[in-house]
């Protein structure tokens, strides 16, 4: 077996070790909460078969799993989407269920201005924003610069499967943005700080807040 074929499970092997069935893999594949692009058909001793990236689809089967009892499968699907969907939150609720810290909330007012009210785009740069801050691997004024680099660009990136580099270069701080990356080199003097795919950010983001709803109907 190759390493390529070592990181694709077939569907058979993913409905053994999973346990759902046909009919819910190709529901879940018609309500957008497993991409069409992940069904991959390859030609075996047997005819063609139908195989799926492993990680992925193990990690996204086991989310819904997890996730069905608690929420529609639209709202799953939503969750997935790389969409900045029209969901809007007050500060007072990033506030209580900790969405982000205050000291990303205080960024975001010094660059921005006061505001009560946050759209979902913006969150979302806080979101990245305060991951870093927390890690302690970024400065305030660093933090500035990512929420307008953000704000600039993602829009041109957010369905394709982007990635953020941080990197320093000489003791300065760069970001850029790349999609669909697989290799890539850097000099020698640059140091990558760090690197997130931003689908998967967006995802613990929109989880985070759905749950947030979730409480806040039963309270």
């Amino acid at each position: 077996m190759t390493e390529v074929d070592n990181d694709l499970i077939s569907k058979k092997e993913l409905l053994e070790e999973t346990g759902i069935s046909y009919g819910q893999l190709y529901r879940w594949k018609r309500k957008n909460l497993i991409p069409e692009e992940w069904f991959i058909r390859k030609s075996t001793y047997t005819g063609q078969e139908t195989f799926f990236p492993r990680e992925k689809i193990l990690t996204r089967v086991n989310k819904i799993k997890d996730l069905k009892d608690e929420l529609s499968l639209d709202e799953i699907a939503l969750m997935f989407s790389p969409q900045l969907t029209e969901v809007v939150l007050t500060k007072a609720e990033i506030q209580e269920h900790q969405i982000v810290s205050d000291m990303s909330l205080d960024l975001h007012q010094s660059v921005n201005g006061k505001t009560d009210v946050f759209s979902l785009e913006s969150l979302f740069y806080l979101f990245i924003l305060d991951k870093f801050l927390q890690s302690g691997e970024m400065s305030l004024d660093e933090g500035k610069h990512l929420f307008h680099f953000l704000k600039s660009n993602y829009s041109r990136f957010q369905d394709k499967n982007a990635e953020l580099f941080f990197i320093r270069s000489m003791g300065a701080a760069a970001f850029f943005l790349a999609s669909e990356t697989r290799d890539i080199c850097f000099e020698e003097h640059v140091k990558v700080v760090s690197r997130i795919l931003l689908v998967d950010e967006l995802e613990k983001l929109k989880s985070k807040i759905q749950k947030t709803r979730k409480e806040d109907q039963y309270d």
